[in-house]
Order: C-alpha cells, then sequence, then structure tokens
C-alpha cells in the first residue's frame, strides 16, 4: 500500500504557529525573496554606511545593482506598512513566515538560507505598546512550548526599532543543565520606518519582531543540528505528527 505524502516540519510548524497568532487577530503575509535594497534595508533605518549593515553578511545579485537575497523577512513588513499608507489604514497586525539568506558559513546552528519568523502589528497611538508586544509573547510562547515556558526580555539594539528587546526562552533539556536562549528580535517600530513606509507617527504606533524559525523547533523537539532540516532525507519529515487544522 502507498504511504501518502508528509507536510516537511518546517510547513507543520508555520501552521501551528499561524494557528496561535491567528487567535491573537494577526493575518499573514508574504513577499517576495528576491528584494530591492529599499525594502531589505534603507526603509527600515539602515542606510547605505550604517553599521547594521556589516551584521549581516549579503548575498548582493550580479548584474541587478541593489538587489538582494532577503536577509530578513522584516522586509515584507516594511511591504505592509506601505500597503497600510496607501490605503488609509490605521491599524493591521500580519506574521510573515518565510526563507531568508545570509552568506555565513555552515554548521550545527547556522545555514546559509533559513527561515524566520516576522511580524508587527500597528495601530493608533496608545494601543499598540511594549505591554502587548510582551503580552504576545508570554502567550505564544507557553502555547508553542507548554505553559511552563519562561519567558524573559533583554535590552537591545536593531536599526529599525526604538526601544528594542531580545526576547529569551527557558530551555531545559533533558538531563542537562537549563539555560536562556535568545530567539527573537523586537522592539517598537522606529518612527522613521513609518515616516518612510507613508505613515505617520504621530498617529500610528506599533510594535516588530522576527527570530529563526527552524531554532523554535530545535528546541521544542530536542533537534540537534539545523542541517537536518534541509537533507532531503524523508525519514526527518516522518518523524513530526501533523496538526489538522
Amino acid at each position: 500500500m502507498n504511504e501518502s505524502g508528509r507536510l516537511h516540519p518546517i510547513s507543520i510548524a508555520i501552521r501551528e504557529m499561524a494557528d496561535i497568532f491567528g487567535r491573537m487577530g494577526f493575518g499573514i503575509a508574504y513577499g517576495p525573496e528576491l528584494e530591492d535594497d529599499w525594502h531589505n534595508f534603507t526603509a527600515l533605518n539602515v542606510p547605505e554606511d550604517h553599521p547594521a549593515r556589516d551584521m549581516q553578511d549579503t548575498f548582493w545579485i550580479k548584474g541587478e545593482p541593489g538587489k538582494v537575497l532577503r536577509t530578513h523577512a522584516t522586509s515584507v513588513t516594511m511591504r505592509c506598512l506601505e500597503e497600510m499608507a496607501k490605503s488609509g489604514a490605521t491599524e493591521m497586525r500580519r506574521i510573515n513566515p518565510g526563507k531568508v539568506f545570509r552568506n555565513e558559513a555552515t554548521d550545527m546552528t547556522h545555514e546559509a538560507q533559513f527561515y524566520q519568523l516576522d511580524g508587527f502589528a500597528v495601530g493608533p497611538i496608545g494601543s499598540v505598546t511594549l505591554a502587548h508586544l510582551k503580552g504576545t509573547f508570554d502567550r505564544f510562547y507557553r502555547e508553542y512550548f507548554g505553559p511552563n515556558t519562561k519567558v524573559r526580555f533583554r535590552p537591545s539594539f536593531f536599526g529599525f526599532t526604538e526601544p528594542s528587546v531580545e526576547i529569551d526562552v527557558w530551555f531545559q533539556p533533558p538531563g542537562k543543565e537549563g539555560k536562556w536562549l535568545e530567539t527573537t528580535g523586537a522592539g517598537m517600530l522606529h518612527p522613521n520606518v513609518l515616516r518612510n513606509a507613508g505613515l505617520d507617527p504621530e498617529k500610528v504606533q506599533g510594535f516588530a519582531f522576527g527570530g529563526g524559525l527552524e531554532r523554535l523547533i530545535m528546541v521544542k523537539h530536542g533537534i540537534p543540528d539545523v542541517r537536518l532540516f534541509h537533507s532531503g532525507d524523508i525519514r526527518f519529515n516522518y518523524a513530526f505528527d501533523e496538526k489538522k487544522l
């Protein structure tokens, strides 16, 4: 008897995460993997001479000036904010799951291509705050990892958010010492980002976030090597249960 096909574990995780965020009012948005410099860097408050560009080893496209393989899915956030400005909307919530690319060496925790879970929530001034960001991730991590999951926020820096934070979860592998793991960068959208999208930071505000999706799956299921996700080994797919949505 022929066995039916299986979803890839990343697809399973995206469906589960979309279900959790969907119950908090977030839709899903997608954007191009071949991106322009404006949406990937400049519009996100990372100009050409900004040191933050050095933090992301970028694949620039030969013969295509200003074109890059996107280094983060936050470029989709920028495109959604532009849509808000054009339509006159004052509120929007989206998650942006998708593949991103970094020109870096491959090892157990790094890949040249991987997936991110980015997203944002924007609304009239006072309606979306840093407290809402914290509440969103308290709920998301406890639903995804389990009800007893501990979540920690730390101050950080990102060009497109101010204030900025890094979000850690407490990871307790069986038989090993527990530790905090950084999983997501986040913060309140910088006023320059809102202006670049055509929005008025005196009227709207919001938060944005982004982090490695495979790492969340590795933590949840105890997977030791990120390269397993992209190995093409069908046995890896059959190790995961598909949730009916």
